[in-house]
């Protein structure tokens, strides 16, 4: 079942990330349905960039992906598991598995945010991976600058926020790892600006911190905008 274009228009259209110009970041993707800074200006996203603590990166001892929770569960209770709620708000012209309600996404197009590519999803053993989700602010990352410190809930929280989340090219995704911003940004450059600024609302949102190094990179990022 393919989900109508009115209906992807009309969620496009509420949720879309905007603004340009004039101090604001450009850059979405138009699969972001997020938008990708959820519509913040720079001026905002270097406000919030000055709020973070800047610490050292603390010891990745005791990080499991575990730590963070069953992967992909349905924390919304809407009956689908995260991962499929991310691609059916990423994807256009969804396909859906007959009998789940438009829940499990078997075929999609990802104009891919960090690549500028248009990919093909085919749900199967050998071909998901080429779209993955992926935790804009890695979870190693975040347990290295707090998280390992939270109660399980708020780290499952985490690793389940749409905030936190987008579908992008797979091997993209496993090239950046836990990078942060000092170590890893999207090569489309045009994505550099709402990829930074979403990465330090996730950061103001749960009270995580940056390096020293990180902060540099986001700001000159932002700078650049």
């Amino acid at each position: 079942m393919m989900r109508s274009a009115l209906g992807r228009s009309a969620v496009a259209a509420a949720m879309a990330f905007t603004l340009a110009g004039c101090g604001g970041l450009t850059g979405a993707a138009p699969g972001d349905g997020q938008g990708a800074a959820g519509g913040e200006s720079v001026a905002q996203a270097l406000k919030d960039l000055d709020r973070l603590q800047v610490k050292g990166r603390a010891p990745l001892t005791g990080f499991d992906r575990e730590e963070f929770g069953p992967a992909w569960s349905d924390v919304d209770h809407n009956g689908c598991d995260t991962r499929n709620d991310i691609l059916k708000r990423d994807l256009k012209d969804e396909r859906f598995k007959s009998g789940t309600h438009d829940c499990i996404v078997v075929s999609g197009v990802l104009d891919d945010p960090y690549s500028g590519k248009t990919i093909n999803f085919e749900r199967g053993q050998k071909t998901s991976s080429a779209v993955q989700i992926d935790h804009v602010v890695a979870l190693a990352d975040a347990w290295q600058k707090g998280a390992r410190q939270w109660p399980e809930s708020k780290r499952k929280e985490l690793a389940n926020d749409p905030l936190n989340l987008l579908a992008v090219d797979g091997p993209l995704n496993s090239q950046k790892g836990a990078g942060d911003a000092a170590t890893w940004l999207p090569p489309r450059r045009a994505y550099r600006c709402p990829y930074v600024s979403r990465q330090i609302q996730v950061k103001v949102k749960y009270d995580l911190w940056v390096t020293a190094a990180e902060k540099d990179a986001m700001r000159t990022v932002l700078k650049s905008c």
